[in-house]
């Protein structure tokens, strides 16, 4: 008998830690009835249903959730014709809160999984590997499997059939649940997810998790044996899925003590986490850390109060505000803070202001979300209530509230995508740090930014990532032409930053004039070592080729102030050296020589 769990994740790089979850909580011997298969949605649908078909499973599982609704249910109705008597189960959060309805509109499935899956999956496996031993016993000349009927599953927990809900599933002992990693290989070149913690003690009107309120912790010592696995493997990046990782500071203490005494220098550590909640022990734990070791993630969402208070977000902002930037000051650790567009009482001037708030903060990345209406959120129940219009199908996302007009959400889905590519890119800092001073506001530049793109066709004809310096240098000299020169240096700068590109830049200055100043210096730099004494194997000509020496007439590594800023007669010189990155950013080792 063959058990499929079928996975559609958004990118390659992503894998389904619920399937291997699945497979892990059977057990050895039933381990041996499941096969896993993870595609992505960008996968052509006729080969992933050729692929499944392939398998020839006996029972089908998927899971479900908002980016890959659509495709499940076009594959089951396909597959259905294929495998006729092949039984079709669903599970996860698109499908738990609305099961009914779900069996309502696709008579192909079987059943669905309902909640945590771990233990109704191994009882419904039982259950069938069950049949499938009396069926052969009956046959006598081998295995004959022909499906069941739905009422066979009745004393099974946590499902919903198309006669009812079975006995609901009690919550899962955390610590009872396996190591889901110990073969590393499936996982080579993807990002790997761990749970320390389920639940949440919070109850945002617009997540689930606020469903599930009683936080349950997995025991610390098999938390940190397997830790120290991802550690000794020198796993490139380990993501904390817990939704709220510091809602338990004793935990989130120890666990963070743990990575920093066991660092390998290698592996790093993401953590959603609610920033104001951080206290003294943690910020210094935080302090001490490797640049690169951790990165945090903190869903800001709003610094409207009156919204806040209406999706039910506990949050001091002053605070959040103050710990941020004690977290910049170490340059250790990697933020990343959400925003999302449509909630309650927050409308286009409102989000422009948080938006401010929270771009002033300068974390590494500013997610811009759109909200989305979940079903068995509370949010869904208001909805009507808030004025909240939201698409029909995955991933239910706001259209239009009360508040925020349609058009208004268009513009702020442009507005996404220009701090997507020049922001959070982290290509253009310096650059962007300049040209904000010529807006009243950083909203209003990136709303100009992104009638700029709307203007020349750009959202249509996307420019590619090398041509964005030039699109960014054209905007920046239409809304501030004085300053074209500076712009031109800081573009310069920046792009040398990130790369020893081979073409030189149209917008950089003419290095004829300084070719023999830029010959001298890496002569000399051969004989002293001053500035690279780890490239001492190199003569001069290679050190030209691996670093980079670039003229500036502006100090434009120092990100000046508009007022402060002035032309020099002779140019200094910045030495790029690619061998040494900010682990943070990317970016290039600088000297000013």
């Amino acid at each position: 008998m063959k058990f499929l769990l079928v996975a559609l994740n958004t990118k390659y790089i992503h894998s389904n830690p619920a399937l291997y979850s699945l497979r892990a909580y059977a057990g050895p011997e039933l381990q041996k009835q499941i096969e896993l298969a993870e595609y992505t949605i960008n996968h052509e649908f006729s080969e992933i249903l050729g692929d499944i078909y392939k398998r020839k499973p006996d029972v089908l599982g998927f899971s479900c959730y908002l980016w890959n609704i659509r495709m499940v249910f076009e594959l089951t109705k396909e597959l259905k014709k294929l495998l006729p008597h092949t039984d079709i189960w669903l599970g996860g959060p698109e499908v738990s809160y609305d099961a009914p309805k779900v069996l309502s509109a696709h008579p192909e499935v079987t059943g669905v999984m309902v909640g945590e899956g771990e233990e109704t999956f191994r009882e419904l496996l039982s259950y069938y590997v069950g049949i499938e031993k009396t069926d052969m016993e009956r046959d006598g000349e081998g295995i004959f499997f022909a499906g069941t009927t739905e009422g066979d599953f009745s004393g099974i927990k946590g499902l919903c059939l198309r006669t009812g809900y079975t006995a609901p599933r009690e919550l899962t002992d955390m610590s009872g649940l396996p190591f889901l990693y110990e073969e590393l290989s499936p996982f080579e070149n993807r990002i790997i997810y761990y749970e320390s913690s389920r639940g949440c003690p919070f109850r945002c009107s617009y997540c689930l998790s606020s469903i599930d309120k009683q936080v349950r912790l997995r025991d610390l010592d098999t938390v940190k044996k397997e830790l120290q696995f991802f550690l000794d493997h020198k796993v490139k990046q380990v993501k904390f899925v817990d939704r709220t990782f510091n809602c338990n500071h004793a935990h989130a203490t120890a666990i963070w003590q743990y990575i920093l005494e066991h660092d390998n220098g290698v592996t790093n550590f993401h953590f959603e986490i609610a920033g104001d909640l951080l206290n003294e022990e943690e910020l210094l734990l935080l302090s001490r850390m490797r640049p690169g070791l951790v990165q945090l993630e903190i869903g800001v969402q709003s610094v409207n109060p009156e919204t806040l208070e209406a999706i039910h977000r506990k949050m001091d902002v002053d605070k959040l505000e103050r710990i941020v930037a004690r977290i910049n000051e170490g340059k250790n650790v990697h933020q990343h803070l959400d925003l999302i567009a449509g909630l309650p009482h927050e409308d286009y001037e409102s989000f422009g202001r948080s938006f401010d708030r929270v771009y002033e903060m300068r974390p590494e990345q500013l997610q811009l979300g759109f909200l989305k209406v979940l079903k068995g959120s509370e949010m869904a129940d208001r909805a009507e209530e808030f004025g909240i219009c939201y698409t029909e199908k995955a991933p239910y996302e706001v259209l239009f509230t009360k508040w925020l007009s349609f058009n208004e959400v268009r513009k702020l889905k442009r507005i996404e995508e220009m701090v997507e590519l020049y922001y959070n890119s982290n290509q253009f800092v310096h650059t962007l740090r300049f040209l904000e001073q010529a807006f009243v506001s950083p909203f209003s530049m990136y709303e100009a930014l992104a009638e700029f793109y709307e203007e020349k066709g750009y959202f249509v004809n996307s420019p590619a990532r090398s041509y964005r310096y030039q699109v960014l240098l054209s905007f920046a000299c239409e809304k501030d032409a004085v300053h074209e020169a500076v712009y031109r240096e800081l573009l310069t700068y920046d792009m040398y930053l990130r790369e020893n590109v081979k073409s030189r830049p149209s917008f950089a200055i003419e290095l004829q004039p300084y070719r023999d100043i830029i010959r001298e210096f890496y002569r000399k730099e051969e004989e002293e070592r001053k500035f690279l004494p780890e490239y001492r194997s190199y003569d001069s000509k290679q050190l030209a080729r691996l670093t980079h020496l670039e003229p500036f007439f502006y100090p434009v590594w120092e990100m000046p102030g508009r007022d402060a800023i002035k032309e020099e007669k002779e140019p200094g010189f910045v030495l790029f050296d690619y061998e040494t990155r900010n682990p943070l950013t990317g970016d290039a080792r600088t000297v000013v020589v």
